[in-house]
């Protein structure tokens, strides 16, 4: 039986409620403006998974600590400072169906507040000493740009192999997971060793939450984002990537035309969509899916049996199996 949210955050209530508290403090501001956008961020988070891994990592490596706490806070701080400036550049006036910090305070602000954003987590990670989380998030975030850029190249060309496909979403998704499993496990002095094995299950998990996230481009389910939207930015996703090689030359040639030329029309958007179901990519997909979800468990099978174990093993089943 699959857990619910609920039930995955039980072992670790405690800490998510106190994180909370301890967060919007690591963004207070003596600045008004800022201490205003701040509060705004905070009171509209999401389900807060990545902290939850953090958290549940932590747990089967040891005792949860104030350095658990910090590393979490990283991870947030980082992340929301990226998104921030990732609105500005997409020039998106929402976020999680709210208005974006750009859309309310114009661009110069929203860039300064990304900046504050990193800023505060690097400072609060080398004010308490915490280097190997430091270089833990860092290196993510680092391959985070990396992958975002490798992708813009590709896409301007549609060349995308499967293999290229698995190293952009390694590190545009898969990188941020990990880094919240090694974390998690550095934080309460886990060996070398062990905070590797956690990395490992982070970004196994991470792929299998990308795949999963590209085949939404293709359902009929209420989600969060629209259909054929990863079509319309011209991301070449696992499914799409399998149909075009299941293609005849001309087929793979007049889909890709669609793609560069015609992405703007719906019509030409729904035509890639049903030419990738219909050649079979969602079902190849989702069976890559699990075969990464089964390595991410047989991972997690190495670590002592535990509430927390339980816990990881229910988050990962959510990641496949949510409807947005």
């Amino acid at each position: 039986m699959n857990l619910s949210i609920k039930e995955i955050q039980a072992p670790i209530l405690t800490e998510m409620n106190a994180f909370e508290g301890k967060f919007k403090e690591f963004m207070k501001t003596k600045v008004m403006l800022l201490d205003t956008i701040m509060n705004y961020i905070v009171q509209r988070k999401g389900k807060q998974l990545r902290p939850m891994f953090v958290f549940l990592s932590a747990g089967i490596c040891g005792t949860i600590t104030e350095k658990t706490y910090r590393g979490a806070a990283l991870i947030e701080l980082l992340h929301t400072a990226s998104l921030v400036h990732d609105d500005v550049v997409d020039d998106s006036n929402y976020r999680r169906g709210f208005f974006s910090v750009n859309a309310l305070w114009k661009n110069k602000i929203a860039v300064l507040v990304g900046d504050y954003l990193l800023t505060r987590g690097l400072l609060l990670s080398v004010q308490h000493n915490d280097f190997e989380n430091l270089k833990i998030i860092s290196t993510a975030f680092q391959e985070i740009t990396e992958g975002e850029l490798l992708q813009i190249e590709k896409a301007r060309r549609l060349d995308i192999t499967e293999d290229v496909y698995f190293e952009i979403i390694r590190q545009k998704t898969a990188t941020l997971i990990a880094a919240c499993c090694a974390a998690g496990a550095s934080s309460v002095g886990a060996d070398e060793e062990t905070v590797a094995k956690a990395h490992s299950f982070g970004e196994k998990v991470g792929i299998a939450f990308q795949i999963k996230d590209d085949l939404f481009d293709y359902g009929d389910a209420e989600i969060g984002k629209p259909l054929g939207i990863d079509i319309k930015e011209k991301k070449m996703t696992l499914p799409l990537i399998y149909a075009l090689n299941q293609a005849s030359w001309s087929t793979k040639r007049n889909i890709i035309n669609i793609i560069k030329n015609e992405s703007d029309n719906p019509k030409k958007v729904a035509e890639v969509i049903s030419f990738v179901k219909q050649s079979g990519g969602l079902e190849y997909a989702t069976k890559v899916m699990k075969n990464i979800v089964e390595e991410a468990q047989n991972i997690l099978s190495t670590f002592p049996d535990s509430i927390y174990k339980k816990s990881l093993a229910g988050l990962v089943q959510f990641t496949i199996e949510r409807t947005k």
